[in-house]
Order: structure tokens, then sequence, then C-alpha cells
């Protein structure tokens, strides 16, 4: 995976599928977007559990990703815990701020607060990765 920002999820074939857009990447925040498509959604048009989960996912390993230390052969989620807080609605835009909780040798903690553009939220995600 390259260290640019501008294309990190599209290194990653299930975020790219996704369609989750890297707006920005540091060390210390990732900030991401994702449109919520139809197929994203449940049957009542809201998006579905599974897909924000994975969005946030996605951006806890970027950060993950860009802490390795030199050498590591990578990063894998060992756990996460979603607290599901509100919907989105097919056609909404969803915003993700990912920022460490902790960082350590072997192990990171994430935290993701996903919002709807009129500022509600809709999920809080917290992940463990594992340096590989």
């Amino acid at each position: 995976m390259t260290k640019n920002p501008s294309n990190l999820a599209d290194t990653m074939p299930f975020a790219k599928l996704m369609g989750v857009k890297v707006i920005s990447a540091a060390k210390d925040r990732i900030v991401g977007e994702l449109l919520v498509r139809p197929d994203l959604c449940t049957s009542g048009k809201i998006m579905h559990g599974g897909a924000i989960m994975a969005f946030a996912d996605a951006l806890g390993a970027i950060g993950a990703y860009l802490n390795l230390p030199d050498g590591a052969g990578g990063t894998t989620t060992i756990e996460s815990k979603t607290n599901f807080l509100g919907a989105a609605s097919e056609g909404e835009t969803v915003r993700a701020e990912t920022t460490p909780i902790q960082i350590g040798r072997r192990l990171s903690v994430w935290q993701t607060q996903i919002i709807r553009a009129d500022g509600k939220a809709v999920a809080r995600v917290t992940q463990t990765q594992l340096v590989l």
C-alpha cells in the first residue's frame, strides 16, 4: 500500500468497491467520506450496519498503516466494536473521522466517529489493529 493519502482507499479492494474516499490522512487523523448507495443499504433504504463497520475498518486500517514501524509486514484488524447511534439514508454522504486511542509497537487502537451531513451521529467504532 502506498503512503500517498489521496489514493490509500483505492489500494484496498473492498474499500474501493464500497466507494470510500479519503479526504485527508495523517498519522493522527484520517477523514473519509462515503456515498450511501442503494447496494450499501438495507431493504429500508438505510445504510447497512456491515457497510458502516467496513467504512470505519478501512479508515482504521489506513491509520494503522501510516503508523507501521519500518520493516513491518502490514496490519490487520483483530477486534472491532460498533455503537450504532442513528441512521443514514440512501443518497446521503456520510463522513468519518478516525483518531488513535493508543499506538504501540504491536497494537494500535482506533476510534471512528461517523456522522451525516447534518452533523447527527451514525456510529462510533473502536477497533484494534495488529502489526504483522
